[in-house]
């Protein structure tokens, strides 16, 4: 077997079923990353949604005892929409950020990942191989900038000179000895850009995020959103784009190579008021085939609240005293309670005092004042 022409092979074969970009890496352990990782935990910095073993995250011969190489792939998604809903008075309206418009990413790189491992096995039948998408134990990123697909920049994205950081990861570890690509330099440089543009200070330091203040972290959550942060999440109904906008490497960054990355606008830029009272079966009708359907309807319901709160949608305050008073849940309870207080109006006082009446949990009440407390 020549391994050099089989990389090629591989390299031309990546471009034919749609991938952007391809890079090869060995398997060795990512021993810079386990200590930023043990740092992070220390801190007190992850969100709680990674794999909570980190010998895994960085010890690819763990996850397959024959790792001899990985390679990395990125798919470049749009960052403008191509047909834009129509504004009209009185319509207010959530945004799902850049990385869910489409078809859900995991689906569509994990189907690109199959077919490159059918063409290797093609090759090479004895080839052993591992590929995975966002939710494998590897981070996705540091394969990315060890493999030469681009690097990793202050906001904690891998930036690509051709695509920014409008891309999606993939990876798949191999039992083959691939010769390694060069990792490319990194081209930040002094500029700052994402660190002043996140909302909510998230972006500690060049390439440190505190996943626990960051937007994206917050709008997957299922418990009340913290205080400080609620005015700061602004009309984004799930993750967050500003530290991607304000790099100047992405600015004319806008690609539209795959049908199925395509947004439907209704549906990442959908009406407020229909969101709050959507059913299971109708929410997954409706948003089910986006990666921001992930968490369920709960989180989307509560972030939609914040928004018309955010807003001051007058007219919402009918939607939200019905969940005040319908809805089982004490997060979407208490939510609707500190929105309608955000937005004021008799109307919406008088549905918080006879909440307060009713209500017998200590959360939920707690946010019936916080709402209460507007008027003073």
């Amino acid at each position: 077997m020549d391994v050099r022409q089989l990389k090629q092979e591989i390299i031309a074969y990546s471009k034919e079923i749609g991938i952007d970009k391809i890079g090869f890496t060995t398997a060795d352990p990512f021993t810079e990353l386990k200590n930023r990782l043990i740092r992070q935990q220390e801190l007190g910095y992850q969100s709680g949604f990674e794999d909570p073993d980190i010998e895994k995250r960085v010890t690819p011969s763990l996850l397959m005892e024959e790792a001899r190489s990985i390679i990395a792939i990125a798919v470049a998604y749009p960052s403008k929409m191509t047909n834009r809903v129509e504004s009209k008075k009185g319509e207010r309206r959530g945004i799902f950020c850049r990385a869910s418009w489409g078809l859900d990413y995991h689906h569509v790189l994990k189907a690109r990942l199959k077919k490159l491992e059918e063409f290797i096995l093609s090759k090479v039948p004895e080839a052993r191989l591992k590929s995975m998408v966002d939710t494998g134990e590897l981070s996705d990123r540091a394969v990315a900038e060890r493999a030469g697909i681009g690097w990793s920049g202050k906001n904690c994205s891998i930036i690509t000179p051709e695509f920014g950081s409008y891309i999606y990861l993939g990876e798949m570890i191999t039992s083959l000895p691939f010769e390694p690509d060069e990792p490319i330099e990194n081209q930040c440089g002094s500029c700052t850009k994402c660190l002043e543009a996140c909302p909510t200070g998230a972006l500690v330091q060049g390439g440190q995020i505190n996943a626990k203040r960051c937007i994206s972290f917050l709008t997957q959550t299922k418990d009340f959103i913290p205080d400080e942060f609620r005015e700061k999440i602004g009309n984004r109904i799930y993750g967050c784009d500003s530290c991607q906008t304000a790099c100047p490497v992405n600015k004319g960054k806008n690609f539209h190579f795959h049908e199925e990355l395509e947004p439907e606008p209704e549906m990442v830029k959908p009406l407020l008021k229909p969101v709050l009272n959507l059913s299971n079966r109708e929410f997954k009708n409706r948003f089910g085939t986006l990666a921001g359907s992930w968490r369920g309807k709960k989180p989307i319901q509560r972030n939609a609240m914040i928004a018309l709160a955010h807003f001051k949608d007058e007219t919402a305050v009918p939607d939200l005293i019905e969940v005040l008073e319908k809805e089982a849940s004490p997060v979407a309870r208490g939510t609707a309670a500190w929105s309608l207080g955000k937005i004021g109006g008799k109307t919406a006082y008088n549905a918080l005092i006879k909440a307060k009446e009713r209500e017998t949990d200590s959360e939920v009440l707690a946010e019936i004042e916080k709402g209460l407390n507007f008027y003073k």
